[in-house]
């Protein structure tokens, strides 16, 4: 009787050690990883992600080899590395005598619907299994809205509040008597405020880096390949929770919206490349914050809206985004509301302009493939909306500048609730703005040479006269949505003479967007 022999393949960000894939070792089950130009290639990406992940996908095999499974390992440079996931694993069935192919779940539906096809037409049976990471199934955000008009993160964060008792009482209430602490989480930094330094990895990633480099993988950014910060294992992943749970979660939720120059971490966790990557699980960081929050004290020590604002990002938003993506996709992909068509302006690349809050963001960015979420959402989201970008090329952009950035997760964060370009499927307004709400915010205006309190006129700030032309040029699609009814009263209590002076402005501006 010939010998059975299963061919299991692991994607890039599905370093789960605790799947149950690995409870049983067995000579016969080979684990297939493999970095393929197919992946590195899709778009342009940032030195760090494809460092990152590449890495951590070495530590990943290697851990699974330590505990005795069977791992092919196929590196960007192998010689027999066809670069494509289906021909690599057509390669290795034929090498190997594979009689059985399994995968699992890919988060993304482009290599959902590659290996999907492939699977079905091969010869030898196949399995496609759960990626028992999510606390959501794919379909569950489709299900729970199947009969509501619109898609709303709160109920179905409070729907999963319930099912998984987090933050509950016993009789079924919500800790501390209620449900979201989002209008306490949007304070800005008082100055002389003491923020911890951010626990850094210090890693040699000069082998992966010399890979991607000699095989001519376009990217941009920068990195140190001797002094490489993020965490690529499961341990490292772990200490990096532990210690935001230390020595940041007091004041996370009070100033996740806050920014400030020269410290672009703050109180943010950074675990979402942990996540992303699955190294660690929703519900295990979780678990370990309440654990936390029980041995410190309680609400005596951090209070409920830390914790909240904090789990409500994970078990909130993070599981609605997936869904909202399953849900709506591939269509979601090519939604464009305000038919936006200009280029994403050249300093998105450089972080080369007189706007401190951009220059600050991207350059941030572009040093270390990070930005948090307000810098991403009402610094450089909210001005590529303003000028009126294509949202193709933001979400190229915002795809392959973050470390964390899958399309699971980008796609909707950045078309959606980034661009409105949904029309309003997953937030219920254009999240835009004028120079006030960034200078509230952070302190970026203090050292800009732009006037954040000027609309128009010598050095008047981008961000007032393109707002307000914003809203007139998209009054017929807008001027119904209750949430921005206040801006166009606004509007209409200016006088004729305001309204010309902030268009020629914002027109001027919009003229040489790449100089500003």
């Amino acid at each position: 009787m010939a010998e059975r022999r299963t061919l299991r393949l692991i994607l890039g960000d599905q370093l789960n050690l605790n799947h149950s894939w690995f409870r049983k070792t067995d000579p016969n089950i080979f684990y297939c990883m493999m970095e393929v130009r197919q992946e590195t290639d899709y778009t342009l990406h940032h030195i760090q992600k494809i460092t990152a992940f590449l890495t951590a996908m070495r530590e990943f095999s290697g851990e699974l080899i330590r505990q005795g499974h069977k791992v092919l390992y196929i590196t960007l440079d192998d010689p027999e590395n066809a670069q494509s996931i289906p021909e690599n694993c057509s390669r290795i069935i034929q090498k190997f005598s594979i009689t059985r192919f399994e995968y699992l779940l890919p988060d993304e539906l482009r290599v959902d619907l590659q290996l999907r096809e492939f699977a079905e037409n091969l010869s030898i049976p196949f399995e496609c299994s759960d990626t028992e990471h999510f606390l959501t199934r794919r379909e569950d955000v489709q299900d729970f809205f199947r009969n509501r008009k619109t898609y709303l993160m709160e109920p179905f964060y409070r729907h999963l509040r319930k099912k998984h008792s987090i933050l509950m009482t016993e009789e079924g209430k919500p800790v501390s008597g209620r449900w979201n602490f989002d209008k306490e989480n949007r304070n800005p930094l008082p100055a002389g405020t003491a923020v911890p330094a951010p626990l850094v990895f210090k890693r040699d990633v000069r082998e992966v880096h010399r890979t991607i480099k000699s095989a001519g993988v376009k990217t941009f950014g920068s990195i140190d390949p001797l002094d490489f910060q993020w965490p690529v294992t499961r341990k490292e992943s772990l200490l990096l929770l532990e210690h935001f749970l230390k020595h940041s979660i007091q004041n996370f939720g009070t100033y996740q919206d806050a920014m400030v120059q020269d410290n672009p971490y703050l109180f943010h966790a950074r675990i979402s490349f942990s996540l992303n990557s699955k190294l660690i699980s929703p519900g295990e960081v979780i678990a370990k914050t309440l654990d936390f929050w029980n041995t410190a004290g309680g609400s005596e020590a951090v209070s409920a809206a830390q914790i909240e604002g904090f789990i409500r990002q994970i078990l909130g938003w993070r599981e609605y985004v997936r869904g909202v993506y399953w849900a709506e996709m591939p269509a979601y992909g090519d939604l464009n509301f305000f038919n936006h068509t200009a280029e994403l302006p050249d300093f998105y690349w450089t972080g080369k302009t007189a706007m401190n809050c951009m220059k600050r963001t991207i350059t941030d960015s572009l040093k270390n493939a990070y930005a948090h979420h307000i810098q991403r959402l009402m610094v450089s989201g909210n001005f590529a909306l303003l000028t009126g970008v294509n949202p193709d090329e933001v979400d190229r952009w915002y795809l392959g500048i973050y470390i964390d950035a899958l399309q699971w997760v980008e796609l909707p964060n950045t078309r959606g609730m980034s661009q409105f370009a949904d029309g309003g499927i997953l937030g219920s307004k254009p999240y835009v703005s004028t120079a006030a709400y960034i200078n509230r915010m952070s302190d970026y205006c203090r050292n800009c040479g732009y006037k954040h309190s000027k609309r128009y006129g010598e050095n008047a700030c981008p961000f007032n006269s393109l707002y307000w032309a914003f809203y007139l040029r998209h009054q017929q699609k807008l001027r119904g949505q209750p949430r921005i009814g206040f801006v166009y009263k606004n509007l209409d209590r200016m006088d004729e003479e305001e309204k010309s002076n902030i268009i020629n402005q914002a027109y001027k501006y919009l003229s040489y967007r790449n100089d500003l």
